[in-house]
């Protein structure tokens, strides 16, 4: 099966100029964990991706303004991308290997055309690579962090 079956194809976008109020407010219109951020709306090129852990870690836990930061400041450049004829267990490999959730679909042109994230493959490909998958991706990168919260 290709990305291009598995993938949401009426994605959410925003501009690095968005500031990352406006783009939680999408986050929750839309009830999605990350947003793809593009050159402009037009040619749709993909310069990077806004997750809601990065809102999280880089604008919560920072102490930072949510009406006054600008995406530009919070999201992640150069974010993994798969092409829409990439098989989907290509796929699967990319977010096992990037520990990630999400990946962007981009076209030859570099046009942000979708997004394909762990659910879609789960609908999709319901053999036991989708566990190897999941467990690789959700497994922690550091076990037992030192710090003032406690871990239920």
């Amino acid at each position: 099966m290709k990305v291009s079956d598995a993938m949401t194809k009426q994605i959410v976008s925003c501009l690095k100029s968005d500031t990352a109020q406006s783009v939680a407010a999408l986050m929750k219109l839309h009830d999605i964990g990350s947003v793809p951020v593009v050159a402009d709306f037009v040619s749709k090129r993909l310069e990077g991706i806004v997750t809601d852990r990065d809102l999280c870690l880089r604008l919560i836990a920072e102490s930072r303004d949510p009406v006054t930061t600008h995406i530009a400041a919070l999201m992640s450049q150069g974010p993994v991308t798969c092409s829409p004829n990439d098989s989907l267990q290509e796929c699967e490999d990319l977010m096992r290997e990037h520990r990630v959730r999400r990946i962007p679909v981009v076209d030859k042109q570099g046009r942000c055309i979708g997004v394909v994230a762990q659910a879609d493959i789960v609908l999709h490909d319901n053999s036991d690579k989708v566990h190897h998958m999941l467990a690789g991706i959700s497994t922690p990168r550091t076990a037992g962090i030192a710090g003032s919260g406690a871990v239920a």
